[in-house]
C-alpha cells in the first residue's frame, strides 16, 4: 500500500450541467458505497471560477461535517460536474482522489477542442468511467490525454454506452467505483 495514501471517508458528487443532484447514477453510487456521499448541484452552467469555488466550499463543508481533512475525500461527478471538480483539483484543492463519469473531453464533433489544459496539474488518483460511444470523447482520445495527469489514472469503458449512461449501467459503474476506492491506494 502507498504509505501516503489515506482512507477515503467521503465522496462529493456533482451532476452534469442539465441534471439534478438526484441523477440516477449519482443515486446508485450513494446507495452502493460504504462511505458518506454528498450530492450537490453546481449552480453555474459554465466551468468558471465561481463554479470551482463552489466545489471547493462544498468539499470543505463535507470534510468539516465528517471531521476529516479534505485530502480524505474524493470528489467528482458526471460530465460538467466532474469537469469542474477536476479543475478544482488542478487549482490546488487538496483532495484524495477524483471520480469522473462521462468526462466531457471535448464538445461533440469538435475533437480538436479538448478540455485538458489543466490535466498536468492534477496529482491525485483519477477514475474515468465513460461510454465507448460517447461523442464527448472516445477511448482512444482519452488515451492520448490522460497520461499528462500526475496521479494514477484508472479508466473503465461502458461497452455501447453514450454520454448519458442508461440506468442499466448503474450497477457496473457502482461496482467499478467501489473497487477503485480500495485499489487506488495500492
Amino acid at each position: 500500500m502507498n504509505p501516503d495514501a489515506r482512507e477515503i471517508a467521503g465522496l462529493l458528487l456533482a451532476p452534469g450541467a442539465g441534471g439534478g443532484a438526484d441523477q440516477h447514477t449519482l443515486l446508485a453510487l450513494e446507495a452502493a458505497l460504504d462511505i458518506k456521499v454528498r450530492r450537490v448541484k453546481v449552480p453555474q452552467r459554465a466551468p468558471n471560477a465561481a463554479a470551482v469555488n463552489f466545489v471547493a466550499k462544498q468539499t470543505h463543508r463535507l470534510a468539516d461535517d465528517l471531521g476529516v481533512a479534505t485530502n480524505e475525500l474524493a470528489i467528482g461527478g458526471r460530465s460538467f460536474g466532474g469537469r469542474v471538480c477536476s479543475m478544482a483539483a488542478a487549482e490546488g484543492l487538496d483532495i484524495g482522489a477524483l471520480a469522473l463519469l462521462s468526462y466531457p473531453l471535448h464538445p461533440p464533433g469538435k475533437p480538436d477542442t479538448v478540455r485538458v489544459d489543466h490535466f498536468p496539474q492534477i496529482v491525485v488518483p483519477c477514475l474515468f468511467v465513460s461510454g465507448t460511444k460517447d461523442p464527448f470523447g472516445k477511448p482512444e482520445e482519452f488515451d492520448a490525454h490522460v497520461g499528462t495527469i500526475g496521479g494514477r489514472v484508472t479508466t473503465h469503458w461502458l461497452e455501447g454506452g453514450t454520454h448519458a449512461p442508461k440506468p442499466s449501467f448503474d450497477n457496473e459503474i457502482a461496482r467499478v467505483a467501489r473497487v477503485w476506492l480500495v485499489e487506488f491506494r495500492r
